[in-house]
Parts: C-alpha cells; sequence; structure tokens
C-alpha cells in the first residue's frame, strides 16, 4: 500500500524543501577598552603605580583590584570596571601615571544589536534516491564554546567597596598581611620564622626577601652573643631623591605663596577644661574602652527586659582608648564655634573660566587635621564635627592616627575626601616645647589654619584680687586666607571660640 506513494514521489522531477533559520538578535564581539586612571582627588593630576595585582593574560572581574596607586594625598586602589582579559599593562611599577592616562587595556566581551531578524532559504534540489538520501544527513549542533579560563560557569561576583550589604573581613596580624612572595614564606615557614616580625622588608614598598629571612636565622644562630651595632660615620655627600609624599609637599607649598596669609596669635586658658577632664575620662562609654578596660555589667537587671535596647555595634581595636586629651575637646569646640561663623564653612570654588570666585558654604563643619606619618604629612577630614560628641571625636582621631603609622600609609579617600575640610588644625604642640608657629595655608587646604601649642602653667597676674592666680595657657596661632576672611573676622571668630573653651560648662546646656 505504500508502493505508490513512494513512486509518486520519486516520480517527480524535482523535489523542492526550505529551510528557515533565523539570526540572533543579539551578537557579541571582543573588544579592547583601554582603562585611564580617574580623578581621585583635588589638585591631584599624577600618581605613581606602587603595586600591580594582576598580570597580563589575567582573568579579571569588575570591583577586581588592579594595581595600587600612590598619590600626594593617599595610596588608592584600583579596581576593574569591566569584566575581561587584561592584554597589557601601560604603566608599570614605580612609573608615574598622569590623570586621564591609560592604565592597562582590558579584552571584554561587548554585546550589539544586529539589524533586525533576517529569514534565510536553502533550497535543496533533488532528482533521484540518492539525491534525497545525500540532502536527509543530519543537521549537527555544535555545542557551546568552552570559557577561556578554569573559572566556573556562574562565577560569584564580589560586592562594591560601597555597596551597604558588603562587610569587611577583620584585618588580623597573620602572614597573609605580609608583603612576601610565595616562596619567601615557604622558606620561612620551614625555619620557624616568623615573617610578621620582619616589616618592613628591605625590598621594594617594604617587600620581604629571601635575604631579610637569612639574616633572621642568622640572629637566631649567634643570639647569645648580643652584638652592639656600631654606627657608621658618613663620608661625604649623599644625594637623596624626594619621596612622592615629600615631593607633592613640595609643589603645594610652593602654590601656597599663592595665598596671601592673614597672621593671629594668642593664648587660650584651658583650666576649667583641665579640671573637668577626670571627670570625662572617669565615664568613657564601655564601647570606647578596650575589651580589658571594660566594666563588669551585672545581668542581674537587663535594660532589654522590655524592648531591645539601642546598640552601638562593635567598634574597632583602632578607635578603642582609655584616656581623653585636650584635642577632641578643642575640635569640639572649634565646631561650635564654626556654626555660628558660616565664613568658615565655606570654600572656594573651583571654577574652569575666568568668571567671578563664588564661595560654597557648607552645612556642617568639616575640620582636617594635619598627620605626619612616616611616609611624610597627610590632612585627613573630620567630617560633620559637630554632629559628634567628643568621645566620638576621639575615636575618630585614633583611629586616623593608626593607619597614618601604617607602612605604607593606610589612609584612603574615605579619611581623605576630595573635598577637604574648610579650617585645618596642627597639634604641634604635641612635639616640642612652642607656644606658637606660622602655619601655612595650601591650595584646597579651606580659609584657614590654626597651629596648637603645649599647654604651660603660667602665673596670670590679672586674675585674682591683684595677687594673680596659677592658670593653664595654650598658646594658637592662626593663618586666614585673606581673600576670603578679613582680619577682624578671624579676631571675632577666635574671641567666639575662647568663649566655649575657656567656659566647657556651656557644652552641657547646648546638649553637646
Amino acid at each position: 500500500m505504500f508502493v505508490r506513494p513512494v513512486r509518486r514521489l520519486l516520480g517527480r522531477p524535482h523535489a523542492i524543501s526550505y529551510f528557515h533559520s533565523t539570526s540572533n538578535w543579539w551578537a557579541s564581539r571582543k573588544v579592547v577598552k583601554k582603562f585611564n586612571l580617574a580623578d581621585i582627588g583635588e589638585g591631584i593630576t599624577e600618581c605613581e603605580v606602587v603595586k600591580w595585582s594582576v598580570k597580563p593574560q589575567a582573568t579579571v572581574q569588575s570591583f577586581d583590584a588592579l594595581c595600587e596607586v600612590q598619590s600626594d594625598k593617599a595610596s588608592v586602589e584600583i579596581t576593574s570596571p569591566f569584566d575581561g582579559v587584561v592584554k597589557e599593562l601601560l604603566v608599570q611599577e614605580g612609573e608615574i601615571a598622569k590623570v586621564g592616562s591609560g592604565l592597562c587595556l582590558i579584552e571584554i566581551d561587548e554585546e550589539e544589536p544586529t539589524s533586525g531578524a533576517s529569514t534565510q532559504s536553502t533550497k535543496v534540489e533533488s532528482s533521484s534516491p540518492s539525491s534525497l538520501e545525500e540532502t536527509a544527513k543530519p543537521v549537527e549542533t555544535l555545542p557551546p564554546p568552552l570559557p577561556l579560563s578554569d573559572a566556573p560557569s556562574t562565577p560569584t561576583r564580589r560586592l562594591h567597596p560601597l555597596d551597604p550589604n558588603n562587610t569587611p573581613q577583620k584585618i588580623s596580624s597573620n602572614h597573609d598581611q605580609v608583603f612576601a612572595a610565595p616562596s619567601v614564606r615557604y622558606f620561612a615557614r620551614q625555619n620557624g620564622v616568623d615573617l610578621s616580625l620582619l616589616v618592613p622588608g628591605s625590598g621594594k614598598g617594604g617587600r620581604i626577601e629571601k635575604k631579610d629571612v637569612e639574616a633572621a636565622i642568622a640572629g637566631q644562630r649567634d643570639a647569645p652573643e648580643e652584638r652592639t651595632p656600631q654606627p657608621q660615620r658618613q663620608q661625604g655627600d649623599v644625594v637623596v631623591e624626594l619621596g612622592r609624599t615629600r615631593y607633592g609637599m613640595w609643589k603645594a607649598m610652593v602654590k601656597s605663596l599663592e595665598i596671601p596669609h592673614f597672621g593671629y596669635s594668642t593664648t587660650l586658658d584651658i583650666t576649667a577644661l583641665h579640671e573637668m577632664l577626670p571627670t570625662l575620662n572617669a565615664h568613657i562609654p564601655p564601647h570606647y574602652l578596650p575589651e580589658k578596660s571594660r566594666p563588669v555589667v551585672s545581668q542581674a537587671i537587663s535594660p532589654s527586659a522590655l524592648y531591645p535596647a539601642p546598640s552601638h555595634g562593635p567598634i574597632p581595636d583602632s578607635q578603642q582608648y582609655s584616656r581623653l586629651t585636650y584635642l577632641p575637646i578643642l575640635v569640639k569646640t572649634l565646631s561650635k564655634a564654626m556654626v555660628e561663623w558660616p565664613v568658615f564653612r565655606s570654600s572656594i570654588t573651583t571654577t574652569t573660566d575666568s568668571s567671578k570666585p563664588t564661595l560654597t558654604i557648607r552645612p556642617n563643619a568639616d575640620i582636617s587635621v594635619a598627620l605626619s606619618t612616616p611616609t611624610g604629612l597627610y590632612s585627613p577630614t573630620l567630617q560633620s564635627v559637630n554632629t559628634h560628641s567628643i568621645y566620638s571625636i576621639a575615636a575618630q582621631l585614633k583611629h586616623l592616627s593608626h593607619l597614618g603609622r601604617q607602612t605604607p600609609c593606610a589612609l584612603t579617600p574615605k579619611e581623605m575626601p576630595k573635598r577637604g575640610g574648610t579650617i585645618t588644625i596642627s597639634n604641634v604642640g604635641a612635639i616640642g616645647a612652642g607656644d606658637f608657629a606660622s602655619p601655612v595655608l595650601v591650595p584646597g587646604g579651606g580659609v584657614a589654619i590654626v597651629a596648637i601649642g603645649r599647654a604651660k602653667w603660667v602665673w596670670d597676674v590679672d586674675r585674682g584680687d591683684g595677687t594673680g592666680e596659677r592658670r593653664l595657657k595654650l598658646g594658637v596661632s592662626w593663618s586666614g586666607d585673606h581673600r576670603v576672611v578679613e582680619g577682624a573676622e578671624l579676631a571675632a571668630f577666635v574671641e567666639c571660640w575662647r568663649g566655649y573653651v575657656e567656659v566647657p560648662q556651656r557644652l552641657i546646656a547646648e546638649g553637646i
């Protein structure tokens, strides 16, 4: 019964079949993107590439660390904006990269839409059974291309550093935080040498080399023989190249000559503040105290029995302290005076054209602090100081000091924002016994700067019934940008600050 239909089919002169296929709406292609160095701070035009975290032909994802750069202000980690493969490093370690110039080349998969869906027809002609058999071959479906790397098909992306869900891991003092090659780590582990005791190493950027481990091993063998190193006498002149940060200070000081300075110096009576300090130290909130100094809380009655009490959350070790100093109180009282004087909450608005300059008045008091570190001078910023308590300001100051002592400097754009403070404090009295100084304003450093001297007990003949009194006096030296601040305004502002410093009880009435 099937013979006749088959004969009819074979008897036809032509057998025509149509196969329709539609092209993909989206097509991808390989594109090499140049990743340029972005503007990471006000006034920064170039950076030094300290260390590359990737090598050519390495696969990276978005937000993966590419390199670490050192500017005049801070050390910044540059992350990748693309998912792709690093093809070439345009700037090597130790070289200078200009802002806006290329750092590296990254190959990415770029998707682009086609002109539309197209329909293709394939015409197959057959005049014999043999030709039909040839055209009836099954169509092979190609498997999807294998990935170029060994990474899993669905990689887990890291969260952006500014993502609220991103919880930074606590830094522990182990070998992973030491700059050393894997071979050096293995050699040290085999010989029982703790690499954390050899920081910084003799290599570039404090990297620990094998010779440092060998010297430590030799030192352990020679430990019974305590040798006192003999100081080597300098035989002649030595030419030292300025470091990155110190050279940045050089350029900033040269630019400071463009600012007309107005100086004003006086003394503040901090006797009342000195008498109040023991009471403040005795009542430091427990979450700011080190673990061993926290008082034992009785669990007989819980404040959270009815409803959960407010929790301050964990405080990092770098923000814990057990004793207050004068500086956080001086910073807090200065912010109170800044709230009353808007001109000292202002900054010069940078413009690209030659129009008349303007001032930007900020809603809160942003104060920068001059910080001397092993790698140079920095000025991190305390933001919205008037909204913080004295204890909170003390914790922030201790944290900034901790970051500045790291090698290399651990200050980031979070502590050194592009828009710095409108007033800078330099606590030079913590170093020497000087009373006054001549602080220098730099472009972008605000409208005024104050240098705080060392507090000294003096005999004030103007107090008492003519016999005088022993008072604790503190010398302060101001420099203002005379383009913005008048001399009379600076003097009146300092007197406003004096009203808070010499009568600190006002902070209680105003709710601190």
